[in-house]
């Protein structure tokens, strides 16, 4: 969530914010209100517990004869204030469920607008053609039976699918290579729960307007998570952070989950839009004066990891309407698919600021020794949709594949893959 103070001090800075996002201001109105209601409850119930301690006194020293009278004057008094803090705790609640409906306060240098108004901050390779007509990544994956498609919606349904012989093996090549490039620039792996509880789903703010991509157990209340951010997120919740060494960094691999509710008729063909995908994700845990070093640290090793890869891609700046509500900027990039005549987002990076950090209590402790919310931070470091522009990037005219020179110690020195026979 947003920082109270600032809402109550600069409410002008988030109905900014939310016009940029598209989002109604009138929730800041709400938000206003909902604040001085609980303001008022906390002072009336202050008010009569200070009255009850004050009657408390006179009691201890009243006469025998005048006790019986406070007695009963003090029950009247404990019931009161039991039914302020009730006022109390209702409007707390409404003023959490009011100010977790608005969404991070965006960073200024977001270009205004909706997905379309996003900008271009570099462009590396080129738009990649071939002499030869190009085949998309199922002809290619089909023709190499690295992913079996069919077999996939038979037993699971559309959008499934089964990676299979090089497929795999190559998916796992991409993990292992953005694996050592996380180690090596400092992160910790984890193996991440794909199964979070509601408070930690909402935390990171997945169950606000990306509720219908999420897929719900409700036999035991439990959601599955669409990226192990949400599980990163949740790893230090509620606890006290010692940042003096410097960030934390974490970097999850897990299967991830997407109903992908709203994309009927959207990238059907293919793995590039699914339900169920694996992911390596960094997480930083930083001051909140270092998110953006940290945010411009996770978007380069983004960068090399696509290089690494041989892809030709781009870097956009995402625009305000087109924010998650937890992100303050995020940066895409996406990789030139040759079959499409486009590009495709491959990884994305968002810095969160404190707005995940306030719902799940997680914390460091200042020079002053107090304590305030760090910031988080997000980056994909590969993920299985990158098989997509692998494939079609470095095919040749004869249905081969070429392997990226990176990725070939983790397939055993292969240097082209060669369609079935």
């Amino acid at each position: 969530m947003i920082d109270p103070q600032l809402l109550r001090e600069q409410p002008d800075l988030v109905t900014a914010s939310q016009e940029r996002r598209g989002d109604p201001v009138s929730y800041v109105d709400d938000a206003l209100a909902a604040e001085s209601a609980r303001r008022a409850a906390i002072t009336e119930f202050e008010r009569l517990r200070a009255e009850q301690n004050a009657h408390a006194k006179l009691v201890g020293r009243a006469s025998k004869e005048e006790r019986p009278a406070l007695i009963e004057q003090g029950k009247a008094l404990a019931g009161g204030v039991k039914e302020a803090q009730a006022r109390v705790t209702e409007a707390e609640a409404a003023f959490d469920a009011s100010v977790m409906r608005l969404g991070n306060l965006v960073h200024p240098d977001v270009p205004a607008g909706g997905e379309e108004n996003f900008v271009t901050l570099l462009e590396h390779g080129e738009q990649r053609a071939f002499d030869f007509e190009a085949r998309d990544h199922v002809e290619l994956g089909e023709s190499l039976k690295a992913f079996d498609i069919a077999r996939g919606a038979k037993v699971a349904g559309t959008r499934f699918y089964y990676l299979t012989g090089i497929g795999m093996r190559l998916e796992l090549a991409l993990m292992l290579l953005g694996l050592d490039q996380v180690l090596g620039d400092g992160f910790t792996p984890l193996t991440t729960p794909t199964l979070v509880r509601p408070e930690i789903m909402q935390g990171t703010g997945f169950l606000g307007e990306h509720a219908s991509e999420v897929y719900h157990l409700p036999a035991d209340d439990l959601y599955l998570t669409g990226t192990s951010e949400v599980a990163l997120a949740g790893f230090h919740a509620d606890e006290i952070l010692d940042l003096e060494g410097g960030p934390k960094r974490y970097a999850g691999w897990s299967t991830c989950y997407r109903r992908e509710a709203g994309s009927a008729g959207r990238d059907t063909r293919g793995i590039l839009r699914v339900h169920q995908f694996n992911k390596l994700e960094m997480f930083s845990y930083v001051k909140p004066e270092d998110a953006e070093v940290e945010h411009d640290r996770m978007r380069a090793l983004q960068e090399r990891m696509l290089q690494a890869c041989e892809l030709d891609y781009r870097v956009i700046d995402v625009a305000a309407g087109d924010l998650g509500s937890s992100a303050s900027r995020k940066f895409d990039i996406e990789a030139w698919i040759p079959s499409q005549q486009q590009y495709r987002e491959l990884t994305s990076t968002s810095n969160c600021t404190t707005f995940q950090s306030r719902r799940l209590a997680t914390r460091y402790r200042t020079e002053s020794g107090r304590t305030a919310p760090v910031a988080t931070l997000n980056g994909t470091a590969a993920t299985t949709r990158w098989l997509v522009a692998i494939l079609e990037t470095h095919q040749r005219a004869d249905g081969s594949v070429r392997v990226p020179e990176a990725l070939r110690p983790y397939l055993g020195g292969l240097e082209v893959m060669e369609p079935a026979a």
